[in-house]
């Protein structure tokens, strides 16, 4: 019998695991919900590392040597989140070829505190897939202004690029214009373009947590939850159009690959509304959605996936962005303010990484 998982990878859609853990490499779990659950790729944030660094499963030898050494905290969450993620782009490597490039990808994140600086950005996606030395490992990137001249950069090194934090319409055309602005650098500068991936994660449910709470205060929330689902839809559609110019056509001849759209955010946060709400209302090809564990479960255990559930949608999504509107919501402010304190909250998440890694070190000496 099909399961909800292979179902949804049957009709276009990549599963790839919002979580990453020593132990779940180790363990084998890992490489259980490939062969049981579907998946075909990890992502990663600094908020999963703090919580995978927290409960230090796994750790305790890598960090003991690396007090030994005298590392500080810094370097030595360099060094623990690069072995983790090298070692599962090893366990996703014959998805990898088998996909072409585009699934069995593993995705680690520049440090949040140079989300607004271009020139840093750029050194440390450099430096950090250099450390892995995997083909399929992707480098986040936020999409942040200063973010976009670092993506068009390290694409342009031919380096794989996860963009994310993206929120709004007008930022997810201009992060595509930045990636197909890289591919073309990238063959001036005489690499494979065939070799260079990149997905763009557009967030899905803070959208809903940002506008439902500002239509309860404008006396509209008959609307709640509708928001999210039309901003992502809509985004596929931009995806669609932006992949169909005739500038593409000619980067596609010569073995460019599209930017995939990444459904990010996907775990309910409204203990209303049903689990696997943004997962199985945003199906279509080539798309990517990224899950954790506990969605992902949900979505097996109880999902029914449809055909389709994004391109049969987009007069709704459009009719419903503009009944937010007319209650007085504006998207685009709510959008900026989602990207503000998306890069705000990764920094908290940071620090603390910092803090426990440090008191880590402290105790192994």
């Amino acid at each position: 019998m099909t399961t909800p998982t292979a179902q949804l990878s049957a009709n276009g859609v990549s599963i790839w695991l919002d979580d990453l853990s020593r132990s779940r490499i180790v363990s084998g779990g890992l490489k259980d919900l490939i062969a049981s659950r579907n998946i075909v790729g990890v992502t990663t944030n600094p908020t999963i590392f703090a919580n995978a660094l927290a409960k230090g499963d796994g750790y305790q030898d890598q960090v003991a040597q690396l007090a030994a050494e005298g590392v500080g905290a810094t370097d030595a969450i360099f060094e623990i989140t690069t072995k983790d993620v090298a070692d599962a782009c090893d366990i996703f490597a014959d998805i990898y070829h088998s996909s072409k490039g585009f699934d069995g990808r593993v995705s680690i994140e520049v440090e949040p505190k140079l989300a607004n600086e271009t020139a840093a950005t750029i050194a440390q996606a450099k430096e950090l897939f250099a450390k892995v030395n995997r083909e399929n490992v992707m480098i986040k990137i936020p999409a942040t202004k200063p973010g976009l001249a670092a993506i068009t950069a390290v694409i342009a090194e031919g380096i794989s690029v996860n963009v994310t934090l993206i929120f709004s319409l007008a930022r997810y055309r201009e992060v595509i214009a930045a990636y197909i602005a890289g591919i073309a650098q990238a063959k001036a500068n005489g690499h494979d373009i065939s070799k260079i991936h990149s997905v763009a994660s557009f967030f899905v449910s803070r959208v809903d947590t940002e506008v439902d709470n500002r239509l309860v205060a404008a006396g509209h929330a008959e609307l709640r939850s509708k928001a999210a689902l039309a901003n992502a839809r809509l985004a596929y559609e931009v995806f669609e159009q932006e992949f169909a110019t005739a500038e593409w056509s000619e980067l596609a001849a010569l073995g460019a690959n599209v930017q995939r759209p990444l459904m990010a955010s996907t775990g309910v946060k409204d203990a209303a509304l049903p689990d696997t709400l943004y997962v199985t209302e945003l199906v279509a090809p080539q798309l990517v959605n990224t899950m954790p564990e506990k969605t992902l479960e949900a979505l097996f255990d109880h999902g029914v996936v449809p055909a389709a559930s994004i391109t049969n949608n987009y007069e709704g999504a459009r009719a419903d962005l503009a009944a937010v509107a007319a209650a007085g919501v504006s998207l685009d402010d709510a959008t900026q303010v989602l990207e503000t304190e998306g890069v705000d909250k990764f920094i908290v998440s940071w620090n603390e990484l910092v803090e426990s890694v440090e008191t880590a070190l402290k105790a192994a000496k």
